[in-house]
């Protein structure tokens, strides 16, 4: 039951989109949890701001998974989503900031879990 949700400065094609998506669906494996119930959002064009400047690049991406997350897998994960957003968008790791919230009760069709 995992949601990543992304705000980014840049403008995002649909192509990059789908390019970042399949990757985040890739790397969501790292936290123990599959592409099957992965869902992804993206905000483009967003003004985020660091240290009082605005970031020309930067990205602020929101982890949430249903139950605990393990440190040592969410640090990995940490360097898989800012070489995604590197390689796909050109943001360096350094305006880019991850964070993770484990969920205790997710609902899903009508029922939690």
């Amino acid at each position: 039951m995992p949601f990543i949700d992304s705000k980014v400065t840049v403008s995002l094609s649909a192509e990059k989109e789908e390019n970042i998506k399949q990757k985040l669906g890739h790397a969501i494996g790292t936290l123990g949890k599959t592409e099957s119930f992965l869902m992804v959002g993206f905000e483009d064009d967003y003004s985020l701001y660091m240290g009082g400047n605005k970031l020309e690049k930067g990205a602020f991406v929101s982890v949430r998974v249903f139950g605990k997350i393990n440190s040592s897998q969410s640090n990995e994960m940490t360097a898989k989503i800012c070489q995604i957003f590197a390689d796909e968008l050109d943001i360096p790791g350094q305006n880019v900031y991850v964070t993770y919230q484990g969920i205790a009760d997710w609902g899903w069709n009508g029922n939690n879990f």
